[in-house]
């Protein structure tokens, strides 16, 4: 009776071409979860945005920024937001909510808002993991160009500004 085991070639090469499919896959999972983890970053500064302008409409102006890039206005306008906060959201002092919770980044570091003077213009700052994003400022992801506050060592390469505020101005 013949043996009818697999040679030790066959089993080296089946494991290689597994070690060959896993790194792929794990690739293009690491790849999914940067760009899953800047969407969330895009939709957040739309929606603390959008929470601004409904401000800006009430009152005429746009909230302070408080230490480090926070909004004031939890729970009244000379308190700082705490980016993440899930039991004080964005509020006027009358009680009107704004924005339930302040969104914090995903994976780490906050995202980073100022005010001009006169509290007529904002800019919301957040740093992009995609050096490819087509949505970084001036399509340009390693833009030194914008604030350094977005994180540990990085530069901001993605804004949301109202509309009479530019990415680049120093408001």
């Amino acid at each position: 009776m013949k043996n009818k085991a697999f040679t030790l070639i066959e089993l080296l090469v089946v494991i290689a071409i597994l070690g060959i499919l896993a790194t792929i896959g794990i690739g293009g999972f690491r790849s999914s979860q940067i760009r899953s983890r800047d969407a969330q970053r895009k939709s957040d500064l739309k929606q603390i945005a959008s929470a601004l302008e409904l401000y800006y409409s009430d009152y005429g102006k746009y909230p302070a920024a408080g230490t480090g890039g926070v909004i004031n206005g939890c729970p009244a306008e000379t308190d700082s937001c705490t980016w993440g906060n899930v039991n004080i959201g964005f509020q006027d002092s009358q009680g009107k909510i704004y924005l339930r919770q302040i969104p914090k980044d995903p994976q780490a570091g906050n995202y980073y808002y100022r005010v001009s003077a006169n509290k007529n213009k904002f800019q919301l700052f957040t740093h992009l993991e995609n050096s490819q994003d087509k949505n970084c400022v001036d399509a340009n992801c390693a833009t030194t160009d914008l604030p350094s506050v977005c994180g540990t060592g990085l530069n901001c390469n993605y804004a949301v500004t109202s509309t009479n505020a530019g990415p680049k101005e120093s408001i």
